[in-house]
């Protein structure tokens, strides 16, 4: 009797070294960005302006949040909205999952935090605190275990995901520094975490088990003397008690490449610097966006950075040169949200003109 095929895994037997699953190789993203661009789909939904966006880890989805107060969820094979997440009551401003795609966090101007379960829409979990003001950034750290907040306020919070318990909050070691830490980003190791001031100072710290400021330096900021009001906090008020403006060297994000040796911010004086890790030492300047540099990334590979400005743009720069070598100009306003996924080939913008669009690069 002819006996049937096995399609199982075979069972590695005593004294055989174990199975190991190969992981796919890393895209040349630079050659992939480089050879085109073409624009896939557009995914509309939203009423009012999009601060943020964020892809799955399984890359069949993509998050979004903004002043409308939702979180909506997008299917990206159709473009269709699968599902908005209500609970916020303010503008949401950041959206991110966690490393392995368990977890969908949002972050709002109503002073709260909320975890969901991004394939059911539920609610798992509400982080706040009491004295908390609008949080503007949330980061999970590399192994998802931590999620860090900032906003208008001069702490920055850690809690521990899986429990909702608040870990720790770091304070810088000037105790009269009360400027607002506005973003953050983890290390890649997970021991250091990078926050990034109102008025355009950087202050690294060690995370666990300390805490620690370890540096605090210029950043951005520029000591000018007829540039009173950058001693002042985030925004001001003008002297009719009408408008307010944020500062001029602003922090608009953080990040690092994947090797954990730059650290690379942008700012509300458009540029770009690159920092050499531990010490962040000053290496590179990078000129090109015309306004507010709001959002960075790094592909996985480490070869390209691509920001996004208020300018309306969405630029691309090989991280070896520091040399632009693509600029997209499709949204019509500010350009707030981008994001990759995982395998790196499709590229999420969206901005004030509420619009989503997807691309793909290659030839």
């Amino acid at each position: 009797m002819t006996q049937p095929i096995s399609t199982a895994t075979p069972t590695p037997q005593i004294g055989m070294p174990p199975l190991e699953l190969q992981p796919a190789p890393l895209l040349d993203s630079l050659t992939y960005w480089k050879s085109g661009i073409k624009e896939l789909k557009s995914f509309r939904g939203h009423s009012q302006e999009i601060w943020s966006v964020a892809f799955s880890a399984d890359g069949l989805t993509l998050a979004s949040g903004g002043n409308d107060r939702l979180v909506r969820m997008w299917d990206i094979e159709t473009g269709r909205l699968l599902r908005s997440l209500r609970g916020h009551t303010a503008n949401v401003r950041d959206v991110q999952y966690s490393p392995d795609g368990q977890i969908l966090a949002s972050a709002s101007e109503d002073r709260t935090i909320r975890l969901w379960n991004p394939q059911t829409g539920e609610s798992l979990r509400l982080l706040f605190t009491r004295y908390d003001h609008a949080v503007t950034s949330i980061s999970f750290s590399p192994d998802g275990l931590m999620l860090a907040r900032c906003g208008q306020n001069k702490d920055i919070k850690i809690w521990e995901v899986t429990t909702g318990t608040e870990l720790m909050s770091l304070l810088g070691k000037d105790q009269y520094d009360h400027n607002w830490s506005v973003c953050s980003a983890f290390s890649p190791d997970g021991l250091h975490l990078v926050a990034g001031s109102d008025i355009g100072k950087i202050k690294l710290y060690e995370v666990l088990p300390s805490g620690e400021e370890k540096i605090s330096m210029e950043g951005h900021w520029r000591d000018e003397a007829d540039d009173e009001e950058t001693e002042n906090r985030g925004f001001y008020v003008d002297e009719h008690g009408g408008f307010q403006r944020p500062m001029e060297y602003w922090i608009g994000a953080l990040t690092f490449t994947p090797d954990g040796s730059t650290m690379i911010s942008g700012s509300r004086d458009c540029t770009i610097k690159f920092w050499d890790m531990p010490n962040l030492e000053e290496r590179r300047t990078l000129k090109g966006h015309s306004e507010w540099v709001r959002n960075l990334l790094v592909t996985k590979d480490g070869t390209v950075l691509i920001s996004a400005s208020d300018d309306g743009t969405v630029k691309m720069w090989d991280i070896q040169n520091g040399r632009q070598f693509r600029t997209i100009k499709s949204h019509k306003g500010p350009v707030r949200g981008i994001a990759l996924s995982a395998d790196g080939k499709y590229l999420a913008t969206a901005g004030n003109d509420r619009v989503i669009t997807l691309w793909e690069g290659g030839e």
